[in-house]
């Protein structure tokens, strides 16, 4: 079992990735031995919704800069689970629109950590009608993930459609934190979230 710790201004966060997708998790851990992510910003900061980094451009970017195109030139491959869904501290990669990315391939550095909000079961009902339209029927929210979603909080009407590959196992409050912070049109934070390290926990 694979767990990384990240740093920042606002505390740590501890995160388990998960062994069921490989993929990127191996990924995660060979940028964060580069010292990829040392020095990058939280650069989208969404009020109960998530936190989102890992864009190279960010750091030292001038404040203001519109971010979030930066990243290694290869994407990895969708390993997208129904069992793995984005309840709160789910951590997930970031990818470009079905549009231009109907493989929903995820970006090779970016990633956000779900906050999301609590749900009750007409909320839940209206998301598994949008789920349906998006993802052809295929994604069902379970009885299961529907009292994680009531208890826990977080975003289901993403579910089946992004590659979730950890959760934070500590520093959740980290995240909530971060996530009530001012930001900008483009949802940056006008005081900058730093990374300060991101390190693999033997």
């Amino acid at each position: 079992m694979a767990k990384i710790k990240i740093e920042t201004q606002k505390g740590d966060i501890v995160v388990r990735l998960y062994d069921e997708t490989p993929k990127h998790r191996d990924n995660m851990l060979k940028l964060i031995g580069e010292g990829y992510y040392d020095g990058t910003l939280f650069h989208r900061v969404i009020k109960d919704f998530m936190i989102q980094g890992g864009d190279p451009e960010s750091k030292g970017a001038p404040a203001g800069k519109h971010l979030g195109a930066g990243g290694p030139d290869y994407t990895i491959e969708a390993e997208i689970k129904p069992d793995l869904f984005h309840k709160r501290g789910a951590v997930a990669a970031a990818r470009e629109s079905d549009n231009v990315n109907p493989e929903r391939e995820s970006s090779a550095s970016q990633f956000y950590i779900v906050y999301g909000r609590r749900f009750n079961d007409s909320m839940l009902d209206d998301v598994q009608l949008k789920l349906d339209k998006n993802t052809g029927g295929t994604v069902k929210l379970t009885p299961e993930i529907r009292e994680a979603y009531k208890r826990l909080g977080g975003t289901p009407h993403l579910d089946g459609q992004y590659t979730v590959f950890g959760e934070v196992i500590e520093g959740l409050e980290t995240v909530d934190s971060i996530q009530w912070v001012e930001t900008d049109k483009n949802d940056r934070p006008i005081e900058d979230i730093k990374i300060i390290r991101a390190t693999v926990i033997k």
